[in-house]
């Protein structure tokens, strides 16, 4: 948000001068006139610090007393990047507050010219903006008002002009010039008034269109800056921010739509690509458009056998910053059981329970994608539960045989406790597969399968930075001496005729240590238990070649 625009000149006798501002005072303090009170001109920096002593009140006249509003940073301090030295004019600068509060960007302009005093004419269109604010998508409306009015300057000298009949004139009236072929009059704004216009259509409505006179009009828009998205892989997974189902036009691209009824949040791009019967190529170039514009975002492919440990985020968790374990909470619990005193019958057949439900689709409607200081929300549908999640039995998260006629009176809802998620949470480790954890934790007495989506559980964690996937990479010591030395070891006759020809074996490649498994799985086509297999009997490399790493 811009919290001040301003126009600053280079005078000869005064030095560097703000002619306009907005809002007033933003840049150097201004006294705030009366009703019948002319307005004060613009302070120099030669008055910065000159006392503004209070305006004679005249009989039967009603004024008020001039008042000073603070300005954003101290001018007298920054007043030499305002107009710079000739080795940073014609160029985008920005300049940081003494407070590292504001960011002050600017294009000081430079036009030589005889008829101008000192024969130049020096002048800088600047915005103020907050010092954490990304100052790309200000960068081209710097650089526009410094060009437009550059021009303007040249050929009608429209701001020298502008300065020297404001001198006998009220600034905030607007001026009204002859067009001589025309024979009418035409409204000229002022430079104030401009800027005005300028910050508030560019604050409310992220663009301008501003008519300054017959023959210039000012067309600004702001446009967010998006970094380059990363690569797409064929193993990746894309889940969506957004529900793009509902955002989806007509008009858009064919393979984006095909492409994006089929994220769903478990599918692959590969196997997107298979069902929406598009390219691999196209696909990806679909997602990487997604990307672009922060609607979907990138996951690794979810095995039982996989691996997750936790990051420096889980202590976020654990503290339950912003209510994280209540959102995961909703976000993860997929089955709710109400049993009743009364109801042996139905709790001994949950199948046939009415109060039975397995899907709790208001609470899987959405949950933050980001840290929380991001506002961006992912939506999933009901139907994308793991078919884990639809199992369900006749037991409590904290099942004990001898306590379950107690249990009877008591309502079991799908909302399992703050410290059970924060449990499961944190009992991830680098060297504990999914399925190893899920085993502990039932061993233990709870029946995670039955009010947790595993699948949803591991991906808030990952999204929310608390847990991180351990990759399995497999590496191979003789082919990574060949590669160092630029030669590939060729096979041996034995070997050659032993897989039938002269070709290597394909999951060769993958042995230097920067493919991990969800790589080979896609594009192999194999199951990891599969490539394991396939590894134990790899014929490429001697016993003992072979090592697979975790990290």
């Amino acid at each position: 948000m811009i919290q001040g625009i301003f126009y600053a000149r280079f005078l000869p006798q005064e030095g560097t001068k703000i002619v306009a501002q907005s809002p007033p005072g933003c840049i150097v303090p201004v006294t705030t006139p009366g009703p019948n009170t002319a307005p004060v001109p613009s302070q120099t920096i030669s008055n910065l610090n000159a006392s503004i002593t209070s305006s004679s009140t005249t009989p039967g006249t009603s004024t008020t007393t001039p008042a000073i509003k603070s300005p954003l940073f101290d001018f007298a301090v920054l007043s030499e990047y305002i107009i710079p030295r000739e080795p940073f004019r014609n160029r985008y600068i920005t300049v940081t507050d003494p407070d590292n509060k504001y960011l002050v960007l600017g294009f000081p302009v430079s036009i030589p010219d005889p008829r101008y005093h000192r024969n130049e004419f020096i002048f800088n269109f600047g915005l103020v903006v907050d010092h954490d604010v990304d100052q790309v998508p200000y960068e081209r409306v710097v650089r526009r008002l410094a060009i437009t009015f550059a021009e303007m300057e040249r050929q009608s000298g429209y701001l020298s002009q502008d300065q020297t009949k404001a001198q006998g004139e009220c600034a905030w009236e607007e001026r009204r010039d002859k067009i001589e072929d025309g024979g009418f009059f035409l409204t000229r704004r002022p430079i104030e008034s401009l800027l005005e216009i300028i910050k508030e259509d560019l604050n409310n409505y992220g663009e301008c269109m501003i008519p300054v006179d017959d023959a210039n009009t000012i067309n600004m828009k702001l446009f967010p800056y998006h970094p380059n998205p990363p690569e797409v892989k064929s193993w990746h997974v894309p889940v969506a921010k957004m529900k793009l189902a509902d955002i989806v036009d007509p008009t858009w691209d064919l393979t984006l739509q095909k492409v994006i009824a089929h994220i769903d949040g478990v599918s692959d791009v590969r196997r997107i690509a298979f069902q929406a019967d598009v390219s691999l190529e196209l696909t990806q170039l679909a997602l990487r458009h997604l990307l672009y514009y922060d609607t979907i975002l990138l996951l690794d492919m979810f095995f039982f056998s996989s691996c997750y440990a936790p990051r420096p985020g889980i202590h976020d968790f654990i503290a339950n910053v912003d209510g994280m374990v209540d959102e995961c909470a909703n976000y993860v619990c997929v089955g709710a059981l109400r049993i009743n005193s009364n109801d042996n019958d139905k709790y001994s057949n949950p199948r046939s329970s009415s109060t039975t439900t397995l899907n709790n689709s208001s609470a899987m409607n959405s949950f933050s994608t980001t840290p929380r200081s991001s506002s961006h929300h992912l939506s999933t549908s009901p139907n994308n539960l793991s078919p884990e999640t639809h199992s369900h039995h006749p037991t409590s998260p904290f099942h004990n045989p001898s306590s379950s006629s107690s249990l009877l009176s008591i309502e079991r809802d799908h909302r399992l406790p703050n410290y059970i998620l924060i449990k499961l949470m944190t009992t991830f480790a680098p060297s504990k597969t999914v399925m190893e954890w899920l085993k502990m934790h039932m061993d233990a007495g709870i029946d995670v399968l039955r009010y947790v989506d595993v699948r949803r559980l591991v991906q808030f964690g990952v999204i929310k930075g608390c847990l991180y996937r351990v990759h399995k990479h497999v590496v191979s010591k003789q082919y990574l001496a060949s590669l160092a030395t630029g030669q590939s070891r060729r096979l041996t006759e034995r070997e050659a005729a032993a897989r039938g020809g002269g070709r290597r074996d394909p999951l060769q490649k993958y042995t230097d240590g920067c493919h991990c498994f969800d790589e080979i799985i896609t594009e192999m086509d194999m199951t990891e238990a599969e490539v394991m297999e396939r590894l134990k009997g790899f014929r490429g490399a001697p016993a003992g070649d072979l090592t697979v790493l975790h990290r």
